[in-house]
């Protein structure tokens, strides 16, 4: 099962000089990602390099900014894919320290800052959830609201008309039984509706 991290952690290297400040994070894509490179330079106006490595489905990169090509951006992505990590992005900002360390040295120093804050990091599990929109009548709402929290879905929209319409989100692995349950509780008077535009998605 991929995994993903619960928070930011941070790493520094000194190496020969060159100080490298490393950063894992949960990322879910390249927006996100470029958005976070954008502060780092911010936050560094005297770094001579912000490299980055996000590892997102379709949305990965691997982005070397300025470092000799494949010595950054693909040696970080390798060191998120042999974790096994998805939705993660990783960052390590270079101060040069007047000394250079070769295409071999410069993929130690960057795969190093990866992995040292990944020691650190906590890694949880990806859960995919998928949201289920459902017509009963009001007699069914309180079954099916305890049958909701009883599987640890979130509501996510409810409306109250001729009758209650409601739309809920679960672990996908768990959307067939919860389903199968509330048909045979509701004695056919649950109906399904096709995936809605709902607020956030």
């Amino acid at each position: 099962m991929p995994l993903t991290l619960a928070a930011p952690v941070h790493s520094e290297l000194i190496i020969k000089k060159s100080r490298f400040i490393g950063c894992v994070q949960p990322m879910a894509d390249r927006a996100g990602a470029q958005k976070v490179v954008a502060a780092l330079w911010a936050q560094h106006p005297g770094a001579r390099h912000v490299c980055w490595a996000l590892l997102a489905g379709g949305q990965s990169a691997a982005v070397d900014d300025g470092e000799p090509s494949g010595t950054a951006g693909r040696p970080m992505l390798d060191v998120l894919r042999h974790k096994d990590l998805e939705g993660v992005l990783a960052t390590v900002v270079r101060y040069f320290g007047g000394v250079k360390l070769g295409a071999g040295g410069l993929v130690r120093a960057y795969t190093d800052a990866v992995a040292q804050a990944l020691l650190q990091a906590e890694k949880v599990p990806i859960v995919r959830l998928k949201t289920l929109c459902c017509v009963i009548p009001y007699a069914l709402e309180g079954l099916l609201r305890r049958e909701l929290d009883a599987a640890g879905a979130q509501g996510l929209e409810v409306v109250h008309g001729a009758e209650v319409e409601l739309c809920f989100s679960l672990a996908e692995d768990a959307a067939a039984a919860l389903v199968a349950r509330l048909n045979e509780a509701g004695q056919g008077r649950v109906r399904w509706q096709a995936d809605k535009d709902l607020p956030g998605r």
